[in-house]
């Protein structure tokens, strides 16, 4: 058993002994019924839209599965093949809504296949799989993902477009019904008129007009009902930090704030946080696309975690939600993996400065001392100050230049970024500035580049942003993050963390001589995807100050999750963008961050 702490777990139990506990592992059911339905739906929408297959060995066999109502009844088959393709993924996912769903489609087509068919198969069939869907029901308990009406609009655009092209080949796959020679204009015509139940151009020899007619009703049916449904359910909007949470993890941050670079990064607002039953310690995290993810280690005291990590698990659980970690440290990544039993997978290295060692000096920094007395001859001033040092008029100047000089139509970053500048609650960040004297006339006056740094425990800060006029000379950056380290034992700063380096290991050892092929073929690889990332630029930037390097991982679940979770980090960190195009945006709210600190490259890429 494990020793508990204010009710928290300080030493766990073994893995084995964990899962006794816990009961039996959840049994296949869901993943095996989810399946089943993907199958049955392809068939269904097969025999609904291509007459060859209802008479085919194929289709004889399919009409004995849940949904075929018959040879006579396409529309119907087509409609329940779309919805069981609907339904299958949230009963891979343990859904309790997908479950009902099934629950009451099952019986409707058992009923169908007696109905129409008298096909005692079919029915069995039928039955059976809602059998094991009651049988199981205890298996599909998980809650709903947060939704907003947004997804009735890409209901509404995805289906809408699905059934179109789906529609067209309805109405292309009849080549020896067609009375006449219609174009491809009067096909799409006939479907958009189809879809609303109207008559279209098209006309057929016998029955064939009453099928395409029929179908085409039933997908526009399909797209009505599914959206308005979305559209009129109950809202449960993404989570966001609420006060007394922002107010909770303040605390905790400030007694243990100084153990990891990125837990100021957890007072983005966009994100939920569970805490320790003690409430000692917390996960900050964001769900997107069904992954559930973590930046960083857990905020608080390391005895503390445990409880935190586990009421994250059991949320993670009561969702359905992929749980993954994205830039922990080796130590979170310990704590992750011995009390999950997750994998850990090394994703890139973060680069440390220490103050006290820093210097301009010697033939390594040689490039950099050129650059940055280039700037300076050129006549470039900077200023190093605490955010709370800083007037309203010029905090606000800063904020809006360093919005106007985003480079990207969104902002990025997730686990390594804050997203905001000169909150009256962020007085200890700081704020590094180049200015240009005699360029007032400019719409930012003289100001020419930006960068923002959050605290770091009580010594340290951590780089946030980095922005820079692109008129400006090249050098912005280097000059102000020479500025930075210069002014940091000023303002009792230690350390200072910089940029993040994806998978800086394997293009350091890759350069070197008697590097293997596997490890230059992955260095080539990283090289090539540089053109649109910047992983190599990136690496080469932080290098220029000799900073130590601790390495960052990601922690997950099993390796089939790898694509899902890169997919979602990616959607999290602002490179895939799903939201609507910046004409149809409303004025005033910019989504918040950057990327993996890699939002960063941009500007890198610039100097």
């Amino acid at each position: 058993m494990s020793v508990t702490v204010d009710g928290d777990k300080t030493v766990s139990v073994p893995q084995r002994m964990r899962r006794l506990l816990r009961g039996p592992r959840p049994e296949s059911v869901p993943a095996v019924v989810g399946t089943a339905c993907t199958i049955v739906g392809l068939i269904d929408v097969a025999a609904g839209v291509f007459p060859r297959f209802r008479h085919s060995r194929m289709h004889t066999l399919a009409e004995v599965l849940p949904g075929a109502l018959g040879p006579f009844a396409a529309a119907l088959s087509l409609s329940a093949g779309v919805l069981l393709l609907l339904l299958a993924h949230g009963l891979k996912r343990h859904k309790r809504r997908a479950w009902r769903a099934a629950v009451v489609l099952l019986p409707a087509g058992a009923v169908a296949q007696f109905a129409y068919r008298h096909s005692i198969v079919g029915v069995l069939v039928s039955l059976t799989l809602c059998y094991l869907l009651v049988r199981h029901r205890d298996q599909f308990r998980a809650l709903p993902d947060p939704r907003s009406r947004w997804r009735a609009l890409a209901n509404f655009v995805l289906l809408g477009a699905s059934s179109l092209a789906l529609g067209l080949v309805i109405v292309s796959v009849h080549p020896g019904r067609v009375v006449g020679d219609p174009s491809i204009t009067d096909r799409l015509q006939h479907v958009l008129y189809g879809l609303f139940g109207v008559e279209g151009p098209v006309d057929y020899a016998g029955r064939t007009s009453w099928t395409v007619a029929y179908s085409l009703g039933a997908l526009g049916l399909l797209t009505a009902v599914t959206t308005i449904y979305l559209a009129f359910r109950p809202e449960h909007p993404a989570a966001r930090l609420t006060e007394d949470d922002e107010t909770r993890l303040r605390a905790l941050l400030a007694t243990h704030g100084g153990r990891d670079s990125l837990g100021h990064f957890a007072l983005r607002r966009d994100k939920a946080v569970v805490f320790s039953p003690s409430g000692k310690a917390a996960v900050c995290y964001r769900v997107v696309s069904g992954v559930m993810l973590a930046g960083g280690d857990p905020i608080g005291d390391v005895e503390a975690w445990p409880g935190a990590i586990e009421r994250f698990m059991d949320e993670a659980k009561a969702h359905s939600w992929t749980p993954a970690v994205m830039g922990c440290s080796e130590r979170g990544g310990e704590v992750w993996t011995r009390e999950t039993g997750l994998t850990a997978l090394e994703l890139g290295d973060e680069a440390v400065v220490d103050v006290a060692d820093f210097s301009l000096a010697g033939r390594a920094m040689r490039n950099v001392r050129q650059m940055v007395g280039r700037i300076e001859r050129n006549g470039y001033e900077t200023r190093v100050r605490r955010a709370r040092d800083i007037g309203p008029t010029e905090l606000e100047r800063i904020r809006r230049a360093a919005a106007d000089w985003r480079s990207t139509d969104t902002e990025r970053g997730f686990s390594m970024a804050l997203g905001r500048i000169g909150d009256p609650a962020d007085g200890d960040c700081v704020i590094a500035t180049a200015h240009l004297p005699g360029t007032d006339d400019g719409p930012h006056g003289d100001l020419k580049a930006v960068l923002h740094f959050v605290p770091w425990g009580r010594d340290g800060m951590s780089l946030e942003l980095m922005r820079r006029d692109r008129s400006a000379d090249p050098g912005m950056n280097e000059l102000l993050i020479v500025a930075s380290l210069q002014a940091a034992a000023k303002l009792g700063v230690e350390r200072v963390s910089l940029n993040f380096a994806m998978f800086r290991s394997a293009l350091a050892r890759g350069e070197r001589l008697g590097a293997g092929p596997v490890l230059r073929c992955w260095r080539g690889l990283l090289i090539f995807l540089s053109r649109w990332f910047q992983i190599e630029s990136l690496y080469k930037f932080n290098a220029k100050f000799k900073p130590r390097w601790e390495p960052r991982f990601v922690v997950f679940r099993t390796s089939r999750d790898l694509p899902r979770i890169g997919i979602a980090a990616m959607q999290a960190e602002g490179f895939v963008n799903v939201s609507l195009p910046r004409p149809f945006r409303s004025r005033g709210r910019r989504p918040c961050g950057h990327t993996l600190r890699t939002a960063q490259e941009h500007e890198v890429r610039a100097a």
